[in-house]
């Protein structure tokens, strides 16, 4: 049974032999090319499964706690986030997080192409759980943070990469939350908006009760964060002080090398 709390004055995560796939129907193709190919399907007997991303995760996280999550690409550190912060349903066990979630994740999420920016900062915040008046409240510090000056009403779809960028990374860190989830994949354009999301990074880091930061950098795992997490294939394999958590870890590189 999954269980979920939020906004209560208890802070903290806990998870119980928690199991997540991903459906083999969102892998399914649905194109043309599909349907041409449909009869030479109909003979090949290999169905698609679906993938058991995490596999019997159970730990406590609590409040002051700094954790890194560690692993090679598609061990499962970011759907790991993404069911952290409720985007990704779990199949069985438990799920408890308690306390407002600030996900700092996947920045292209929840834009509408033909709308504006504007209109978008509307939808991104009421989709990450604020009210249309917290979202007003905060629209003009959005837009100056996000420097887009007049295209602010353009449709996003005339924005560059960059840009889109930019406004997701103003819009997500601009909201309240006790527990921060936090993928290092981010970049936003020029080196100065960087060093001032960077500057904001820090600032959400340390006003967070609970940090949950999914990284490749063993540097500033070991700067953030006091405890790690070492995933492989979807399994946590080690648990423990973020220094032991990346011996284990090139361990772990050392022996797939063989």
């Amino acid at each position: 049974m999954e269980q979920t709390g939020n906004k209560t004055e208890k802070i903290g995560i806990r998870l119980r032999n928690v199991d997540l796939y991903y459906s083999s129907v969102a892998f399914k193709e649905r194109s043309l090319k599909a349907t041409v190919l449909s009869f030479w399907k109909r003979h090949n007997t290999h169905e698609l499964q679906d993938i058991h991303a995490l596999k019997k995760i159970s730990l406590d996280i609590k409040p002051g706690e700094r954790v890194a999550l560690l692993g090679r690409n598609g061990a499962g550190k970011s759907t790991f986030l993404k069911m952290l912060a409720d985007l990704y349903p779990i199949r069985s066990g438990i799920r408890e997080v308690h306390g407002n979630v600030r996900p700092l994740l996947e920045l292209s999420l929840g834009f509408e192409s033909e709308a504006t920016g504007r209109e978008n900062i509307l939808y991104r915040g009421l989709m990450l759980g604020q009210t249309p008046k917290q979202v007003r409240e905060r629209t003009d510090e959005i837009i100056e943070f996000a420097e887009l000056g007049e295209f602010i009403d353009y449709p996003i779809k005339t924005y560059s990469s960059g840009m889109m960028v930019r406004l997701a990374f103003a819009i997500t860190s601009s909201l309240e939350g006790d527990i921060l989830l936090l993928d290092e994949v981010f970049g936003a354009g020029d080196y100065a908006f960087m060093q001032k999301a960077q500057k904001r990074i820090t600032g959400l880091i340390n006003q967070a009760k609970i940090v949950v930061y999914a990284t490749h950098d063993w540097g500033s795992a070991k700067a953030i964060c006091q405890r790690g997490l070492l995933f492989s294939h979807g399994s946590i394999v080690y648990d423990g002080p973020i220094d032991n958590t990346v011996e284990e870890y090139l361990k772990l590189l050392e022996a797939e090398k063989q």
